[in-house]
């Protein structure tokens, strides 16, 4: 099986989807990578690295794309790229689904079989493939070190001859991958932790870390594959009040809370933001899909009231080193599990295959798009 890597072309990304350490496990399995010229590049991975694990560089996208039965991306392909690809070839790469109907059409009509590292299940035996909780932990650290360096004080107690100072309070909203990561970095930089999650089954692992949960009153959220359904009006409407208090101190605010294939809850009103203190912080980190703070501005950092409002989206690319390591790993482990050297496996009703194919033989295949036509 031909792998071809891609250089990414996604505004401002920085990651690639195969590092040469893990193109040369792939090439030990029997593989062929074939690279595009410079992909690495902007992650610290020189084409000569590739050309020293095996691969092939290419310098033609279109003569790359052509020759590939596998393609690996981070990003969805572009319509461009998409007709570059011959028909029967599988992609494997962040598609959301949900979000990119257009795209799942095309991509059925060009008879390309598509699997969405977003769509992975939360089950043990995909836990080395879930790409989305490798990229959030690192999210989760680099939104603490954003929000630190935006701040105008320390995070840590410090005891001078000048006087203390006091440590820095943080609220985390969400205590998945990336809300536990940002927990255990604001607390390694000496910050007072606080944490909200509408599943209070998190309690323990929040506490774990150092951190304080704030308990909401009430039914939280029930959990379906790993990820959290809708939440009621009423249960954030109690929500909010619980944590006004904590909004009110907060030096720096992180929110990271999704619910799958819709629009991200706003947790942080506009009169919310007028609670807090002169010169606070918040990182919205949900900002891709909608934002959590009703304030929040995509690729933008923006001063409301007083309060400091950090927008970046794709945390994980400005970290594409490690990033890319992590994901190329996740997709080494896919890929074998899918395939082996000489071709796929097509196990259509295995859980994770299942769980993952979006588009298989020119029809639209995954479960929660099955109304939807090829």
């Amino acid at each position: 099986m031909k792998i071809a890597v891609v250089k990414e072309t996604k505004s401002g990304e920085k990651r690639v989807a195969l590092t040469p350490a893990v193109a040369q496990q792939f090439i030990k399995q029997g593989y062929v990578c074939l690279v595009e010229n410079q992909a690495g590049y902007t992650s610290n991975f020189s084409d000569n690295a590739y050309q020293q694990a095996g691969c092939t560089l290419i310098s033609s996208k279109s003569e790359l794309l052509a020759q590939a039965d596998v393609v690996i991306m981070v990003n969805a392909p572009s319509t461009g790229e998409i007709a570059m690809m011959k028909s029967g070839t599988i992609l494997i790469s962040y598609i959301y689904h949900s979000f990119n109907p257009e795209l799942v059409r095309e991509l059925s009509q060009k008879g390309i079989s598509a699997f969405s590292m977003d769509a992975m299940p939360r089950i043990s035996r995909a836990q080395s493939m879930d790409a989305l909780s490798s990229q959030n932990n690192l999210a989760g650290y680099k939104a603490v070190i954003m929000g630190a360096d935006v701040m105008g004080k320390i995070f840590p107690l410090m005891m001078t001859a000048a006087g203390t100072i006091t440590p820095s309070r943080v609220l985390i909203f969400g205590a998945g991958v990336a809300g536990l990561q940002a927990v255990a970095t604001a607390k390694r930089l000496g910050a007072i932790v606080e944490v909200t999650d509408v599943r209070p089954e998190t309690k323990e692992q929040v506490e774990s870390l150092g951190g304080k949960f704030i308990e909401v009153k009430g039914e939280g959220v029930k959990v379906e594959g790993g990820y959290a359904k809708e939440v009621s009006e009423e249960y954030l409407a109690k929500q909010k009040e619980a944590v006004n208090k904590s909004l009110a101190q907060a030096d720096l605010v992180i929110t990271t809370a999704l619910v799958a294939g819709k629009k991200a809850p706003v947790l942080i009103t506009e009169d919310q933001v007028k609670l807090m203190k002169l010169g606070s912080v918040i990182v919205d980190m949900a900002v891709e899909q909608g934002g959590n703070c009703a304030l929040s501005e995509l690729d933008k950092t923006v001063v409301k009231n007083g309060v400091t409002i950090v927008g970046q989206s794709n945390l994980p690319s400005t970290l594409a080193q490690n990033a890319s390591e992590l994901y190329a790993k996740n997709i080494y482990n896919f890929l074998t599990h899918l395939s082996n050297k000489d071709g796929m496996k097509w196990e259509l009703e295995e859980e994770i295959t299942k769980g993952t194919l979006i588009t298989h033989q020119q029809k639209i295949v995954h479960p929660n798009l099955q109304t939807a036509t090829a």
